[in-house]
This record gives structure tokens, sequence and C-alpha cells, in this order.
């Protein structure tokens, strides 16, 4: 393969993003020491509407609104690889593009994070003795670490953008009250941390990790960028289905460019590609989008698929489960929504 001009990786700019794109370009340099990586950062739509609302998606919202325009630097060529969080890539991509590679999953679970309450009590005790109070510090609660969805209080607040979680959330506690939260992992942390109108959020544990945050054995999330006293429990996938496609990489590239293509087959992780398109088909097959309230889990188990979905579109929960070989992932998942739909 000669050495031509740097192959362009497009991401976001999030902490994140670039996090996701640094992983790519380091398999990509330790695949193809001989060619030139580098990374082109494009602001997208989604980056700019902070204010918007991603509950009551209604298709006032673009399509791709973390997407479109790294989308359009593959099309005029000025980036030659896309690396997306695969659950904010749409089902239907736009012509001469493909999906070409999806990364290793990361971990599928979400996690309910919380103040803790001893470190509240703690903190109040030193604002009483040094006399140093700030507005709004003795107004924040707390829990006890290691709690359940069951556990929190009675018309807890949630802090969430996703119609998925929410819905979820709410077939176990119809009593939990919901509000938006836009922003970067560490942000939403802080608002959770200040904000005492806020009881708990829901993040993914893959986007913790790759931040090189985690939940210790006693409850606590800790990291480097982490507020202080933030209480955390995982999720068991039985108590809260993940979203299409979460966990995964999604590596998008023109369809044609075959350049390209031979690098791809090189990044791409044929269980997390089996998976994630019996996922992806799911999707399209029920018409939902990736703000859809839709949860879908496909795990390889020997020379089969196995996939869990769950769909409250129409406002009405629907669950189904089922198996297949693995070659036949997308079939699996479109008969999953044809046996919703009925």
């Amino acid at each position: 393969m000669p050495a031509e001009r740097p192959i362009f990786i497009a991401t976001r700019g999030s902490a994140l993003a670039l996090t996701q794109a640094q992983a790519v370009l380091a398999q990509c340099r330790a695949a193809f020491p001989k060619l030139q990586f580098e990374i082109k950062i494009i602001q997208t739509t989604g980056d700019k509407m902070l204010s918007a609302s991603l509950v009551n998606a209604d298709g006032t919202l673009p399509k791709g609104l973390f997407t479109k325009e790294l989308e359009i630097a593959l099309v005029k060529q000025r980036a030659d690889i896309a690396v997306h969080s695969l659950k904010d890539l749409p089902t239907e991509l736009p012509a001469g593009l493909a999906l070409g590679a999806i990364g290793k999953r990361a971990d599928v679970r979400d996690v309910l994070i919380y103040r803790d309450a001893a470190f509240l009590t703690n903190q109040l005790s030193t604002i009483n003795q040094e006399q140093d109070w700030t507005p709004g510090q003795s107004e924040l609660t707390g829990l006890k670490p290691k709690i359940t969805i069951n556990d929190l209080p009675k018309g807890a607040v949630i802090a969430t953008s996703s119609t998925r979680r929410r819905a979820q959330l709410q077939e176990r506690r119809p009593d939990l009250k919901f509000t938006e939260v836009r922003g970067n992992i560490v942000t939403r942390m802080e608002k959770l941390a200040t904000k005492p109108e806020l009881d708990a959020t829901v993040l993914a544990l893959a986007g913790l990790e790759r931040l090189n945050f985690r939940v210790t054995p006693e409850g606590k999330l800790v990291g480097d960028a982490v507020p202080d006293g933030l209480l955390a429990t995982i999720l068991d996938t039985d108590a809260m289905l993940p979203c299409v496609g979460q966990g995964a990489i999604g590596i998008e590239v023109r369809a044609h460019d075959e350049r390209i293509a031979a690098i791809c087959a090189r990044l791409n992780h044929f269980n997390t590609e089996r998976c994630t398109t019996a996922e992806r088909a799911f999707l399209s097959a029920m018409g939902g989008g990736c703000a859809s309230p839709v949860g879908a889990l496909a795990e390889v188990v020997g020379e089969q698929i196995t996939m869990r979905v769950v769909s409250f579109i129409g406002g009405v929960c629907r669950r189904a489960e089922g198996k297949r070989a693995i070659k036949e992932a997308k079939e699996l998942g479109e008969a999953l929504a044809l046996e919703m739909k009925q």
C-alpha cells in the first residue's frame, strides 16, 4: 500500500470522542506503521444545539445530530475515516458511505449515579465548624452506597436525555420524575453534584471507563475529573437493556474506497460486528432512530447469536427474545421487530 497524503480520522471534539478516535489511531498505526494517520476534529450539529430537547424527538431535530458533519467531510474527501459512538450513528447511511468496521465492544451496561449521603453529612459538619457556607450546599441530599432502582426515594428526579432509559426506569418506578440534561460526561456529573433538585443520573459504563473513571467495590465513582461525593451502581441488563450499539465504536468510510477498506479489515471485531448488525437491523425494522425508546442486546453464544429487545414506541412496553446462527444476524433483528409489531 503506497504512502500518500496522511489518512485523516474525523471525530467530534468531546473528551470521549477524542479518546475513542485516539484508540482507533493507535490501532491504525500499529497495523500499518508505514502509513501516516492524523486526527481531524469536526464540530457537529449536536455539539452546537446544547439547548435542544432529545427526549421528545418529534422529527423537528435534524437526523445525524452527532454524525452529519463528519459524513460531509468523508463525502468531500476532507477525511477518510469517521469515528463514531455506534449508538449515535443512524441505521441508514448517506449514499456513498458505509460502515467499514466496528471495534471491539466495551461493557454495555448503564450506571446509576447519585450523591453520597455520608460525604454530604461530613461536608456539612465541616461547613458548620468553619462557617464557610456556600448557598445550596446544605440543601443537597444523598443516598447510601450500592442502591438499586427500587431504593431510590419516592418521586426522585432523574436527569437523563435518553427516552430508552426514562421508559425503562418509569416501567419499574412510575413515581420517578425526569428532567433533561445535556453536556459531556463531566458536565453532567457536576450538575448532579451541585444541583439539589436532581437526585440521580444514568450514564453508559463504556464511556465512563474510556475516560478512566471507575466504580469501586464500595460503590464510589472515582477518577481525576469526578466531583467529590458521587456514588454509582452498575445496572444489570435485566434492569436496563442498553441502546442499540452501546459500547461499540463505529468506523464510517466511503463505500468504494479500497485503500481504506483494507485498513478497516484490520480494525473490525467480528463478534461485535455480528451483534450490532442484529441490533441495528431490529431498530431499522422498528422504524426507530437513535432517540427512540428502544433497547436491544445481542450476544454471541457458541455458533449462535441470542438477542433480547424492548420497545416503548407508542407508549406500550413490548419485549421479545430470540436466537439464530451467527450468519443470520440481520434476519434475527428483523424477525424480532416483526414479532414486536404483531
